[in-house]
């Protein structure tokens, strides 16, 4: 026998209302200036790492992956 109470079960979609996000009260990243020009950093699996020795290897091997991609313009 359960103990625990039975609930519906929701949609996958369906968000709690707490969960709703209310854009009207959002204001401006006042950090997005300064971050602006900074490089992104990504961080890369151990093994991924054993391949790759450095920054220019990794964008090398992803520029060439990149012009591998059809482009749909």
């Amino acid at each position: 026998m359960k103990k625990t109470p039975t609930t519906k079960p929701r949609k996958v979609q369906e968000m709690a209302p707490e969960y709703r996000f209310d854009y009207k009260k959002a204001k401006p990243n006042r950090f997005a200036a300064r971050m602006k020009d900074e490089p992104l950093i990504v961080m890369i699996e151990p093994d991924v790492a054993k391949v790759f020795r450095s920054s220019e290897q990794v964008n090398k091997a992803l520029r060439a992956l990149i012009s591998a991609i059809p482009q749909n313009k």
